[in-house]
């Protein structure tokens, strides 16, 4: 029986480490957790923030995540979606899931991320 999602992974190119650290940190406001020493040999990073996890991970044949995402659920959306804005990150609203406020983001290799808020 499934019980939670650990972590979601999202892949990167070589050398993207400072400008993915930059955006996760600085502009998302996560923290950086370290990688087990076996694991951090292969580069990438991984950041949390609560009980939310992302590892980005290396790839040689490296194409950013256009429709495959994961969906962010975050509290105060409008103040999170201009925190973004302020730093530099698109921010793209959309209205089409009822019951919600989201908005789209990329992280500064094109992956695509989603950033939603139930409408209570």
């Amino acid at each position: 029986m499934l019980a939670a999602v650990d972590h979601v992974q999202l892949a990167a190119p070589a050398g993207s480490e400072g400008a993915l650290r930059a955006y996760y940190v600085d502009v998302l406001g996560m923290t950086e957790i370290p990688k087990p020493p076996a694991l951090a040999a292969r580069g990438g990073c991984w950041f949390r923030s609560g009980p939310v996890q992302l590892h980005l991970g290396i790839e040689p044949d490296f194409r950013p995540a256009r429709k495959a995402h994961p969906g962010l659920r975050v509290t105060g959306i409008t103040a999170y979606a201009a925190r973004l804005s302020s730093r530099g990150a698109p921010v793209t609203w959309d209205d089409n899931l009822p019951g919600h406020r989201r908005f789209y983001s990329d992280d500064p290799v094109g992956n695509r991320l989603e950033f939603l808020e139930p409408v209570t």
